[in-house]
Order: structure tokens, then sequence, then C-alpha cells
């Protein structure tokens, strides 16, 4: 297999969680402090080998592409004033990464936004990075976890964690065929079940690693009641030969940031690892309670 070197974000959703931040922010463009969830995901990606970053985005979404913007005028500006500090948070990408932004039209769910991907992907297995998942790792990145997984079995991988009951029925579930370590094959997958339908807790978040095989599946996967195509059930035709599909244990802590609990989560405990404020949000949250 080639070396993994792409990856698409879809970031074209309305955020209708956010309202009315996001009437004209996007979500991914939420920040953790100073920093936006796009620049966390984008930052995953190139540690763990991307050079190729695909946007499939709305017309109406140019903040993602303003913020990773050189800035040549005011870059120029901060030289000269000598504010090397500005200048720093100015480099949000490298200048040889590669940005692809593409158009989804419609927001039409996860799996159409993917499939816009297709023609700039091609043959090579690819990454799939939801930036309101945001994660801290513990060592290896969720990416390049993924990375190593797929480079080994030469398969497609999805990142899983343990969810809690009540929330079952928002994620795609995995049942694996036997648990071994911290990545097993994959034996079903299910989008949004019941509880009572549902072959495990074993939800697949916002990290994915593909064959570009999943392009033709998500070609023939039909809408659902909400109009939508859900990459999960094009995920499924991926069961259709054996050791081909695997799903990994998140080695990290997720917060879900598509929901305002978990997104103020995130930035507590961001807030708790950050040397300039932290003894005061410890305080802070004292005081409160």
């Amino acid at each position: 297999m080639k070396k993994i070197t792409k990856a698409v974000f879809p970031v074209g959703g309305m955020g209708t969680r956010f309202l009315p931040a996001t009437k004209s922010i996007p979500k991914e463009m939420l920040p953790i402090i100073d920093k936006p969830l796009i620049q966390y995901a984008v930052e995953e990606a190139i540690e763990a080998g991307i050079t190729t970053l695909i946007f499939i985005t709305s017309a109406s979404k140019h903040a993602i592409s303003d913020h990773f913007d050189p800035k040549p005028l005011l870059r120029e500006k901060f030289f000269k004033e000598g504010k090397q500090h500005l200048l720093d948070k100015l480099h949000t990408i490298p200048n040889e990464i590669t940005r692809v932004f593409v158009p989804q039209g419609e927001p039409l769910g996860l799996g159409h936004a993917v499939l816009q991907a297709k023609e700039i992907v091609g043959d090579e297995y690819f990454a799939v990075i939801l930036a309101d998942d945001f994660i801290k790792p513990k060592g290896t990145n969720a990416t390049k976890q993924l990375i190593e997984v797929a480079l080994e079995k030469s398969a497609s991988v999805v990142s899983v964690e343990q969810v809690d009951e009540e929330r079952v029925s928002q994620y795609g579930i995995v049942d694996i065929a036997k648990i071994h370590g911290l990545t097993n094959e994959i034996k079903s997958i299910v989008e949004k079940p019941s509880l009572a339908d549902a072959p495990s807790n074993l939800g697949v978040i916002g990290r994915y690693i593909l064959s570009p095989e999943v392009f033709d599946f998500l070609e023939q996967t039909k809408s659902d009641k909400g109009g939508e195509i859900q990459l999960t059930d094009a995920l499924a035709g991926l069961l259709n030969k054996p050791e081909n599909f695997y799903a990994s244990k998140l080695n990290g802590k997720r917060f879900d940031c598509g929901h305002k609990l978990g997104y103020i989560q995130a930035t507590i405990d961001a807030s708790l690892d950050d040397e300039e404020i932290s003894a005061k949000i410890q305080n802070f949250i004292k005081d409160r309670i």
C-alpha cells in the first residue's frame, strides 16, 4: 500500500446546535481557548504524515479558507514591529502542505460530503477527520494510530470508543468479531440503532482511514429518511470480504464538541493544561463550587 497522504475534512454542515453563533461562523472555527477546532484537526493530520488537506465545505464558509491564508500583509506588519509571538500565531499551516476546497453544494450528510472528494483522492487510501471530535492523545495521535493499523492490515479502519447507553442511538455502532488488543476485525456496523438493537456500545468516532472502494459503496447508498447519505451505511459494504475492515479503540480522551457540554469540557480541559491560566482557572472553579 502507498503512504496515506490525503485527508478529507467535512466542514459543510450547518452547525445548528450552536446557533446563533454558527449563523456566520462555521462550528469548526469555534475556538478552544485561542485556536479553532479545525486547526487542531489539521495539526493532527500533518503530524500523522498527511500532506494534502481536502476541505468539503459550503459556499458561505469562507472563514476556514481565510484562517489558513498566509496573510502576507499582516505578517509583514508584525515582522516590522518585531512581534515574533504574533508571527508564530499566523503560521497556521506549513507552506508545503496542499489545501483543496471543494463545495458540497447541499449539506446532504457525511457520506455525501466524503463522496465529493472522490476525484481528488483517486485510488489511494485516505483519512476522514471530523474536527468537532476534539481528541487529546495519549502518545500517538488518533489519525497516526489509524494510519499505522491500515498500513499493517492493508484494510480500512475506524476509531471507536465505548459510549454511554443513552447516546448509543446517536452513533454508528460496530460489533467486533473477537476482542484482541486495541484493534479488531469488524463483524457488523449499523447507523444509529436503538439501544435494544445495538450490537454493542462501541461507537464510531470522527477518525477514519478508508479504502478508495468506499466511493463505490457511497454512490450506491440511498438517502435516509432525512434525505442524507450516511457514511456508516456505505462502510457496511466493506464487510463484503474478510480482513477488510477493522475497529481500533481510541488511545486518548475525546470531547464531542458538536454538543455544548463536550465543547465546554474541552475548553476547560485545555485551559487546565495552559501554563498561563491554569492556576487561575482552578481557583475560579473552586470558587464557583
